[in-house]
């Protein structure tokens, strides 16, 4: 049977604005978060207008855009303390990345079923940055907001990958406890996209083993797949070769070359807990 180091931590849904003590999470109604709300919003407004000017982007697909200027990511340096926040539009644009530096927080779940084989998704066509790519089951970002800032034992981030599962691959949270998640470790990439977009993530790497019910998304996911490891070789193959147009995302092809097998290998004798190391940040630039 499977081990995996159980958090004692509460799971939290709610995407807006929430307060939390050492105890509990719990929504805050007080006069000073809608001050704060309200002045998120006007900052947000600044922002859509000084972004607007930097480049014509109408051919963005709608949903997409809303996500690029709504959602606000954090910003951490390379020790990943936090340091701020920006749009997700800001945090993806390569000039920005080069010129000012930004580096903001990501995760990247691998989610495997019962007979330990492991959920790929391809990226819709209408996403900003590497449409039409295989990646691993979830990527994102846990954004700007006091339950995915949680520190200990990364529940901010495994709250947000709870989010984002439900999000992207409609999987119900009830399936996907996030004490359930095991954070693995964390590594530093920054990859272009085209010439505009790209990223430049501090990336947290997390398993789960759950036989879980999966309804994508359409605006964010193309197609699904389970892959056994002899079946992840052969698409890691064809992608090599440049066969069927399949091309893979830069941080999975990172995962992959550095840690997914011998990880993968733990998850299936139930070792998993020997691989954990969340104190190194490893530098894949």
């Amino acid at each position: 049977m499977l081990k995996f180091p159980t958090f004692k931590t509460t799971a939290i849904t709610l995407p807006l604005h929430c307060s939390f003590s050492s105890s509990s999470l719990q929504i805050s109604k007080s006069s000073r978060s809608f001050r704060r709300i309200s002045a998120f919003s006007t900052v947000n407004i600044h922002r859509r207008s000084s972004i607007a000017a930097m480049g014509d982007d109408s051919g963005m697909d709608a949903v997409q855009r809303r996500l690029m200027f709504d959602d606000e990511c954090i910003l951490v340096d390379e020790n990943d303390t936090v340091v701020g926040h920006d749009t997700k539009y800001n945090c993806h644009l390569m000039e920005k990345i080069e010129k000012d530096n930004l580096l903001h927080r990501a995760f990247s779940v691998f989610l495997f079923n019962s007979k330990y084989e492991l959920l790929l998704q391809q990226r819709s066509a209408t996403k900003v940055t590497f449409p039409l790519v295989w990646t691993n089951t979830c990527c994102s970002h846990p954004l700007y907001r006091e339950s995915e800032l949680i520190k200990e034992e990364s529940l901010g981030v495994r709250n947000a990958a709870q989010r984002k599962l439900l999000d992207e691959l409609g999987i119900p949270a009830e399936d996907v406890p996030v004490d359930q998640f095991t954070p693995l470790g964390r590594m530093l990439y920054k990859a272009p996209s085209d010439g505009k977009w790209g990223e430049h993530e501090l990336d947290y790497l997390l398993f789960i083993v759950r036989d879980v019910a999966v309804n994508p998304n359409p605006d964010e996911v193309a197609d699904i797949k389970y892959v056994n490891q002899e079946e992840l070789k052969e698409l890691l193959r064809k992608a090599d070769a440049g066969e069927e147009g399949l091309k893979l995302s830069p941080w999975f092809r990172l995962v992959v070359d550095n840690f997914l097998f011998k990880w993968w290998d733990h998850v299936q004798k139930g070792t998993l807990v020997e691989a954990i190391d969340m104190k190194t940040i490893h530098k894949l630039i």
